[in-house]
């Protein structure tokens, strides 16, 4: 794991037991569709398309290392977000997993709110279009110009992280003149099964306020006593890349539990509550994600049960998919550099971008998988690792995958799965430029986000 790796990320040279790496699928051409985005197929000559567009005519008139957002394949996403959660609760796309002003407006034309978590994700959301009641505002340090922008924009919500933002928030208020409608995040002692960097809901992180020792109680208390601040619910996530719905029986088990705490002590009922995102998507064929109708149907079902057995009325439930949308619906096109065989080890495949374009198999030991997209081959499997071009040891885009043994330079390699946190993650390390956004769909390709260019790292470079 990387965790006890080099600080530079996983050792280049692992050596594992033998027998540790899955057999190689009976077809290296095939594509799953669980990990692919759904207008993803193979034409006649055996080359990848997406919406109808084959991938060398993408690579050529866009270039590469570049993302291929499959815009069909995202507004269906969000559609069954919506038609699964139905009028009775609020779906809101978290913007952390890939935002950009094409992104919002798509989302404002499928029904879907929007969660952001920073000022200039709120200045993406508000310069497409967003309405500002649709938006939550999320984030553990907002700053004041933050706080203020936001309540006198008329933000939707506004999610309470801790004791100071009860404050900031309601004095902004007051200022304003505004009732700021807000929810308290609580961190409910939940562990999702998960990497541990990305598992937020146990105590001894930097998100929320604990229900333990009555922490959580006591922020609805001073919640609830300010004028300019409307408490509407509590917001609770538990962590992210989850596909067991466990921890969110225990989860909503434990809000209910102080929702029913807040109705014995101050009588009220408090009319929401927002389970927060981190639904796993297919990032390898191993991988299960669960259906939104599933999904929908299991967290109903736990709030209504949890509901009547504290004799509360059901509240309103907010999600707040992100990954979960945008995460299949894009690859990352890459073109294959050099090939270095290591005999009884692997075979190091070097493309042209790497832990700038994709720094989660480096931050978070991710696993992918990837294919060559330009042609088929019946070429014998190789086990591969897929690195970048950066000057890392950790620089690994695929860590262990099978490609075909007559790889060669300039084959086309695609990464499914790379909608979400690749290039919102993405950096300028060894000054590299970051790879554009295109959208393609019904055999049209446009940029949504363009390719950098020296000449924009030149520019903030004041000399």
């Amino acid at each position: 794991m990387s965790r006890s790796a080099h600080p530079a990320g996983p050792r280049h040279a692992d050596v594992l037991h033998e027998g540790h790496y899955a057999a190689p699928p009976a077809d290296l051409n095939a594509l799953d569709e669980k990990v692919w985005s759904r207008t993803v197929t193979r034409d006649a000559d055996g080359a990848l398309t997406v919406g109808g567009i084959g991938v060398a005519r993408l690579a050529e008139e866009f270039g590469t290392p570049a993302y291929f957002l499959d815009e069909s394949d995202f507004r269906a996403r969000c559609r069954a977000w919506s038609d699964a959660f139905g009028g009775d609760a609020d779906v809101f796309y978290a913007g952390k997993a890939f935002l950009s002003r094409a992104v919002v407006r798509w989302l404002q034309e499928e029904g879907l709110n929007l969660d952001v978590c920073s000022g200039g994700e709120l200045t993406t959301a508000l310069d497409a279009g967003m309405p500002a009641e649709r938006i939550a505002f999320h984030g553990n340090n907002k700053s004041l110009a933050e706080i203020e922008r936001a309540v006198g924009l008329g933000v939707g919500r506004i999610v309470l992280d801790s004791f100071q933002e009860i404050v900031r928030v309601a004095g902004a208020a007051q200022r304003l003149g505004r009732r700021q409608r807000v929810q308290i995040r609580v961190t409910v002692g939940v562990e999702a099964h998960t990497h541990e960097f990305i598992a937020t809901a146990h105590e001894d992180q930097k998100f929320g306020i604990a229900l333990a020792g009555g922490q959580a109680a006591e922020a609805v208390r001073r919640t609830l006593t300010l004028d300019s601040l409307e408490l509407i619910g509590i917001h609770s996530h538990i962590g992210s890349q989850i596909f067991d719905m466990a921890g969110f029986e225990v989860s909503a088990r434990r809000v209910v539990q102080l929702l029913a705490e807040v109705r014995d002590e101050h009588g009220v009922e408090l009319p929401e509550i927002d389970l927060g995102g981190g639904l796993g998507i297919a990032y390898t064929s191993d991988d299960d994600p669960r259906e939104p109708h599933e999904i929908a149907k299991a967290l109903s079902d736990i709030v209504t049960r949890e509901c009547e057995a504290s004799g509360l009325a059901t509240p309103r439930i907010s999600v707040e998919p992100g990954r979960a949308i945008v995460g299949p619906t894009a690859f990352t096109l890459y073109e294959v550099g050099t090939i270095k065989p290591l005999e009884g080890l692997r075979t190091y495949v070097s493309v042209d971008g790497g832990m700038s374009d994709n720094i989660r198999t480096a931050l978070y030991d991710a696993e992918y998988s990837v294919a060559l997209v330009s042609r088929t081959s019946d070429a014998e499997p190789m086990l591969v690792r897929v690195v970048g071009k950066h000057c890392e040891s950790g620089d690994i885009v695929v860590k262990d995958a099978f490609l075909p043994a007559d790889l060669a330079p300039g084959d086309l390699i695609a990464v499914p799965a790379t909608g979400a946190y690749c290039r919102s993650m993405a950096s300028n390390y060894n000054h590299s430029l970051r790879p554009p956004v295109v959208a393609v769909r019904d055999g049209e390709a446009r940029v949504i986000v363009r390719r950098e260019t020296e000449e924009d790292l030149l520019s903030l470079d004041v000399g």
